[in-house]
């Protein structure tokens, strides 16, 4: 576990309206995160009013954003913008932006590039479909997606890393802790064979996947895996539970 802070994250998806964010900020505001960086990620028009309502100790993400800072983009997230909010971090390369919105590897790498360099903090997902998993083609997913961010990336400190087996989002079926740990000891190998040693060490591999107050104690006793990226549950009280895993 070396010195990595323990890392939460929760990814509220396409839910939300001011009430239920109210009642979230209510039960979050009293979690206490302590030794835990802890992160939500509201759909992107309430991110400056979750902003202003949690408390400094809670921050607070966009669930995407595009590889430029302005331009004739669309729909699309600026990192300029979130930085203007006073935002430190996104989420890049969601499984859902994946395989629903058919962003590719090297999108997905320019953007987390393009973010890193703006000084936001990027947790960016990998993870392989069922049918990967069954023929046997984690690893070589997992490093292909890593490959792709590696080659456009040099400073490692401002990504934090989230595995996340696609057939275990939202399913209710979720990766043993021993599945889980083998992937994440898997890509820190990885890290320190193709990135360095020191990038390896000290780079934070979070696990998503149906995590719950009932499964996140255990998951969290494994060496390499250094926290959570949350869905559902980051929407329900049990999530306080789940950022004080490691207690």
């Amino acid at each position: 576990m070396a010195n990595r802070k323990f890392f939460v994250g929760g990814n509220w998806k396409m839910n939300g309206c001011m009430k239920d964010i109210d009642g979230i900020i209510g039960f979050l505001s009293t979690s206490n995160p302590d030794d835990t960086e802890v992160v939500v990620a509201p759909p992107t028009i309430y991110l400056s009013y979750v902003h202003s309502k949690l408390p400094p100790t809670i921050g607070v993400a966009a669930q995407n954003a595009y590889k430029a800072s302005k331009g004739a983009f669309t729909g699309e997230t600026s990192s300029a913008f979130l930085k203007d909010l006073g935002l430190q971090y996104v989420i890049l390369g969601h499984s859902e932006r994946r395989n629903v919105f058919g962003e590719t590897d090297e999108l997905i790498a320019a953007k987390v590039k393009h973010c890193v360099e703006e000084g936001l903090t990027v947790i960016a997902c990998i993870g392989e479909l069922l049918s990967e998993r069954e023929a046997k083609q984690t690893e070589e997913v997992v490093f292909r997606q890593m490959k792709a961010i590696a080659d456009c990336v040099t400073d490692w400190s401002k990504i934090v890393v989230a595995y996340e087996p696609v057939w275990a989002i939202g399913t209710g079926k979720v990766a043993t802790p021993d599945q889980a740990q083998d992937v994440h000891h898997a890509l820190r190998q990885w890290l320190m064979k193709n990135v360095n040693p020191d990038v390896g060490k000290s780079t934070r591999i979070i696990y998503g996947g149906s995590v719950t107050a009932g499964n996140c104690k255990e998951l969290s006793k494994k060496p390499d895996i250094d926290g959570f990226l949350v869905g559902g549950a980051s929407l329900k009280p049990e999530f306080v539970d789940i950022i004080h895993a490691r207690k």
